[in-house]
């Protein structure tokens, strides 16, 4: 074989040293070395150490390399990623949908603005509506004819009319003082008349300062206040708080004659017994 072809080609030349070598290894596994073992000597443990190493790397490295080939398929992460890709391939799917229903929408939006478009353009503006004009009916005229006489001669009567108005002057005067004669006695019989008299019906709160005041005593110093138009009711005992009663009193009074300030400022005037009186209702009659 020339030196041309043995260049080309791979050739593992020094395949001697390492069978050996690995000879040699497991003879010292075995046994151990002999002393009548000619392969023995120190440089031949030398060399055949390091081509041991050389023969443990290379066979570590072969491990490592089929180990890491073989690990994407076995462990837990080519699940995971091909977990991932096939969401990535749904998520492809719904988004090629969603284009596809966009573009649908999109396109018949398009065809109904053309539509809308071309009715647009074809209608006509609406003319405008014309004013009502409206005719007013022909007035007729209504002829008035004067009165006839009761003999039925149809003249006129021109004789009752008084040139120069002295008589109707003197019934004038005659009509004005019937008048006001009338008026008079129309207002003397109104003033006698009686009018309607105005009057109110109150509902007062009179309050005590304590659960200690005489509420019957305090009801009788309300019933003294006495005026003309005045006239007092009903009268109940109503409990507001910790034990304290207020006294609720009816009256009715005359408009013109009695006004609320005068009648609470009367009741005020019992000081003892009297905190305030506030007005709970008031009703006209």
């Amino acid at each position: 074989m020339s030196a041309s072809v043995i260049a080309t080609e791979q050739v593992w030349l020094d395949k001697y040293k390492y069978d050996d070598a690995e000879r040699q290894y497991y003879e010292n596994l075995s046994g151990g070395s002999s002393p009548n073992n000619p392969h023995n000597s120190p440089q031949q443990e030398d060399g055949g150490s390091t081509i041991l190493r050389d023969i443990a790397r290379a066979r570590e490295n072969i491990q490592k390399s089929l180990a890491g080939s073989a690990a994407p398929s076995n462990s837990g992460d080519g699940s995971e990623l091909a977990a991932r890709v096939a969401n990535l391939e749904q998520e492809n799917q719904s988004l090629h949908k969603v284009v596809k229903d966009l573009q649908s929408a999109i396109s018949k939006l398009e065809i109904r603005l053309s539509t809308l478009e071309k009715s647009s353009n074809s209608q006509k503006p609406a003319a405008a509506p014309q004013p009502v004009i409206k005719v007013a009916a022909p007035v007729q005229k209504v002829q008035v004819t004067p009165a006839k006489e009761e003999n039925g001669t149809g003249e006129d009567d021109d004789d009752d009319i008084d040139l120069f108005g002295s008589d109707d002057e003197e019934e004038d005067a005659e009509s004005a003082r019937l008048r006001e004669e009338r008026l008079k006695q129309y207002a003397e019989k109104k003033s006698k008349k009686p009018g309607v008299i105005a009057k109110s019906s109150i509902l007062l709160d009179v309050k005590p300062w304590d659960d200690e005041t005489d509420m019957a005593k305090l009801e009788e110093c309300v019933r003294t206040v006495q005026m003309d138009g005045l006239v007092w009711g009903s009268s109940k005992l109503v409990p507001v708080g910790y034990g304290i009663k207020k006294l609720q009193i009816q009256c009715v009074v005359e408009d013109d004659k009695v006004g609320t300030d005068i009648l609470e400022e009367e009741i005020t005037k019992f000081e003892d017994y009297v905190q305030s009186v506030d007005i709970a209702a008031f009703n006209k009659i």
